[in-house]
């Protein structure tokens, strides 16, 4: 590591923070580069990249590391977020988190901290990393309920070439412990939360100012009319709150959205009955894997499909070269299209895809 320069992907919160720190200790001589990624002139974002930056200039005085900015709000712009309006244009629910990992974090950004001398790169996720052979692996952090492999699962292994992630080990808690310890500004630094360029906004206000709503009728499973909605894009499976249509007479339970049919633009519902929103496997596609595809077309997994669920065990067959089936050990509460499907083993990310329907058997 002597005279090896790592760049550390600085967003002004503390696990970046830690990260740069920690780096730091083990002899590396450490650059900040933080990000921007929304162009701030635009009304409609939110993003406190200002006071975000002036975290970094803190951070990094205090450290007493180089620290510089790039702007990559155009590069996003072209290849998230247009991506994310065309998912919701298509009725879908996209996370533009996983498509800025692989298109701008470990993308542009790379390039950019090579242009500054780097021979290595470094963030503040929540995952570990293994290089061995020329084979680079997603490893799952200490802390289950912080992993972040699962906004990590598109990544390339020329993209995961020459990565560190210094806080494999380590839980939130100690993250902050050592912040605290050390003075770094950002040691109590509330987490951010959701996608920055909507941030504590409303997102259906934000939504409205890209793509027109349209209304329409929302019905039961059996057809019947129950009451309006405000378009199909502000709603995702299994949403109980926000529908608007009280209980019935003599009923009890919630409603519960269960499909949106975009051809009638009608939105779908159950009452009290949450039977229809479980299903027995779901279709990916996009499917990246890490290291590489696997030997076999059928083989055992465990699998997130979505960010916050426990890990839950699956069957995959593959179907095409970056295709596959998944048929669930046990009925999966509300599939949703457009986010990703995460494979793993015990200890490690094996790749993911978008999820394109969910089936019963």
């Amino acid at each position: 590591m002597e005279n090896k320069t790592v760049v550390v992907g600085m967003s002004g919160g503390v696990d970046s923070s830690v990260a740069a720190l920690l780096l730091q200790r083990q002899g590396y001589r450490v650059v900040g580069l933080f990000m921007r990624n929304w162009e701030e002139s635009d009304a409609s974002g939110v993003c406190t990249a200002e006071e975000d930056f002036a975290d970094v200039e803190r951070v990094c005085g205090k450290l007493g590391i180089p620290y510089y900015t790039a702007d990559f709000s155009r590069e996003y712009m072209e290849r998230v977020f247009s991506h994310f309006l065309e998912e919701y244009r298509a009725g879908r629910t996209p996370n533009p988190d996983v498509l800025c990992n692989r298109e701008i974090k470990f993308g542009p950004f790379k390039e950019y901290a090579r242009s500054l001398g780097a021979d290595l790169i470094a963030t503040g996720h929540y995952c570990g990393i293994s290089h061995e052979g020329g084979v680079h692996r997603l490893l799952k952090a200490a802390d289950g309920g912080k992993d972040q492999t699962y906004f990590l699962n598109q990544l390339t292994q020329e993209q995961l070439a020459d990565v560190l992630f210094p806080l494999a080990r380590l839980r939130k808690e100690e993250v902050r412990a050592i912040a605290q310890e050390n003075g770094l500004a950002t040691a109590r630094k509330k987490d951010s939360t959701g996608i920055c360029f909507i941030g504590e906004r409303n997102f259906r206000k934000f939504l409205q100012n890209y793509l027109p709503a349209q209304p329409g009728r929302i019905e039961t499973l059996s057809g019947e009319t129950v009451g309006e909605h405000i378009g199909l894009m502000y709603y995702t499976l299994g949403q109980r709150r926000g529908l608007d249509l009280g209980g019935r007479a003599g009923e009890e339970g919630r409603w519960f959205v269960v499909r949106k049919d975009l051809a009638r633009n009608v939105l779908v519902v159950s009452h009290g009955d949450e039977g229809p929103l479980y299903t027995d496997g779901c279709t990916v596609t996009g499917m990246n894997y890490i290291p590489c595809p696997p030997v076999s077309d059928e083989f055992s997994c465990r699998i997130k499909l979505r960010y916050r669920q426990a890990e839950q065990g699956a069957r995959a067959v593959r179907t095409g070269k970056d295709t596959l089936t998944l048929y669930f050990d046990e009925p999966q509460r509300a599939v949703t299209e457009g986010q990703y499907a995460v494979l793993y083993d015990e200890t490690q990310c094996l790749g993911g895809g978008v999820i394109t329907g969910a089936f019963r058997r």
